[in-house]
């Protein structure tokens, strides 16, 4: 029988270290053949519990090993993996329920009572966790000592292995489909990009209903044979106690940024260390260079999407541009285009990133209208990000088109004003986004952290606005300049604009 995910994930495994494959919060172990062993019997239990080839089994569960074995035990069993954000709340998991029709539903085991209010409780499992490592619930009981079946179920390249929901922050969520070949292709690029092998020790404090910390590392790390720090989450302490046994980091801005803000974070606890990726947010040049002045490496950084997996990176040899997310990587092809006509802008000139390449999805479950119109006849995806590439063939992300601002006819692009506001004196990070105004259409509105040491300092909106407009058009200027103690962020990390949106639509009312 083939498989082709899942055979390429087992085969990665057996040209591995065969010692451990997971140590989870630096006291449970798993080697491979545990870790397959449970995914042969979670499989079978899927398969006894009726789940055929390409439905779908949703899994809501803190991150622990467990949680990984299901996702890979639904690739063996043919299903389609359904990794949903831990926070979603009951009402929020009843649109994702109602829209996916998984057969079987996994849910965390103090939440037993809310999965079956939403499913038939026969195929409702928990999964109980303690400080990220499972400790019981009706999944684990149930496969046991279930007989595995022997076979693999037979899949291809274009069937579909997961559906991913976006964040959904405008609109209704979209259920990405990723097929077998969209996943393989990319962990393969990933492997050979980044230079991974079996002597590979990743850092793992990602969560796993998210592309970056299941597809990017768990698929990258299983099909190059190499081993994981497995860690429920991130935590500064943890990181510095688990960097001396580890050779890579996959992370988010934050990762870097509260490492940073650690004294006993230097030079001495990366000097082993060969990578450090950032991705699911832009990382701020700032936090590039001072992480470089600090350990002497330069951290990686790429950009990808829900719907495509990774598009774009810094190179692992050759230059690291910080502000860019590099050219594209080997089989992806990237354009920019003008946001009305579609037709490719000049070259330097901002216009919506498109790109093709067998790591783009197949379309948005159950809606066709909503594929056709992001997904191009010619293959190439929209992705509503605006970006420009430069000589060098670097792409450089300057917001997102949704994002866009326009003032009395005026573009106003939220990045440009952010990247000079966080260079003023006691400016930690700024927020810019377009709230509705009766005379301009929209108006220009930033939201400010303060870096710790300016609170009590004379720091003001005014005072920001003035030095603003000492290197910006007029018309680019903030009207307003709120202070908060922190942006709002997704578990990603990504700012929500249109919470500070909503925050601020009436202030101009």
């Amino acid at each position: 029988m083939s498989n082709t995910l899942f055979d390429a994930l087992l085969q990665g495994r057996s040209t591995g270290n065969g010692d451990l494959f997971i140590a989870a919060d630096g006291s449970t172990c798993m080697s491979d053949q545990a870790f397959f062993d449970l995914v042969g019997r979670l499989s079978t239990l899927l398969i006894h519990t009726g789940v055929l080839p390409g439905e779908r089994v949703a899994v809501q569960v803190p991150k622990c090993i467990e949680a990984l074995a299901l996702y890979v035990a639904c690739l063996r069993a043919g299903a389609v993996f359904l990794p949903l954000n831990t926070a979603y709340t009951e009402s929020e998991l009843t649109y994702f329920i109602n829209d996916a029709a998984p057969t079987v539903l996994v849910v965390d085991a103090q939440c037993q009572a809310m999965g079956e209010r939403l499913m038939d409780a026969s195929r409702v499992f928990s999964l109980a966790t303690e400080r990220g490592v499972a400790c019981g619930g009706s999944v684990l009981s149930a496969a046991a000592n279930i007989t595995v079946i022997a076979d693999v179920v037979t899949r291809h390249g274009d069937d579909l292995a997961a559906i991913l929901y976006t964040s959904g922050t405008t609109g209704r969520s979209k259920g990405a489909m990723l097929t077998h070949d969209n996943l393989l292709s990319n962990g393969v690029t990933l492997v050979n990009a980044w230079r991974f092998t079996a002597n590979d020790v990743l850092l793992h404090a990602l969560p796993i209903f998210h592309t970056h910390g299941l597809f990017v590392a768990c698929n990258v790390l299983m099909l190059s044979g190499g081993r994981m720090l497995f860690q429920p989450g991130f935590s500064t302490d943890a990181i510095l106690g688990a960097l001396s046994q580890a050779t890579t980091l996959m992370g988010v801005p934050t990762f870097y940024t509260r490492l940073l803000a650690d004294q006993r974070f230097s030079r001495d606890c990366v000097n082993h260390m060969r990578l450090f990726v950032s991705g699911s947010a832009p990382l701020l040049a700032d936090t590039h260079r001072a992480f470089e002045q600090r350990t002497g490496q330069r951290i990686l950084e790429r950009y990808g999407m829900t719907e495509t997996n990774m598009n774009t990176s810094n190179p692992y040899e050759g230059e690291r541009i910080a502000g860019t997310v590099g050219p594209p990587l080997p089989g992806v092809e990237v354009r920019i285009c003008d946001a009305h006509t579609g037709a490719e802008v000049a070259p330097g000139d901002v216009g919506v990133l498109q790109v093709r390449g067998p790591n783009v999805f197949v379309g948005y479950w159950q809606m066709p209208d909503k594929t056709r119109e992001e997904l191009l006849p010619d293959g190439f995806f929209i992705t509503g990000d605006l970006a420009i590439i430069d000589e060098k063939g670097y792409v450089t992300i300057v917001g997102r088109s949704k994002d866009l601002i326009i003032c009395g006819g005026y573009n106003i692009y939220p990045k440009e004003l952010e990247q000079v506001i966080d260079q003023l004196p006691g400016v930690s990070e700024s927020a810019v986004v377009g709230v509705p105004h009766t005379d301009f259409g929209e108006a220009v509105v930033a939201a400010v952290v303060a870096e710790p040491t300016a609170v009590g300092r004379t720091l003001n909106g005014e005072q920001i606005i003035t030095q603003l407009g000492e290197s910006l058009a007029r018309f680019k200027l903030p009207r307003k300049v709120f202070f908060v103690d922190e942006l709002p962020r997704n578990t990603m990390g990504k700012v929500q604009k249109n919470r500070l949106r909503e925050q601020w639509q009436q202030v101009f009312s």
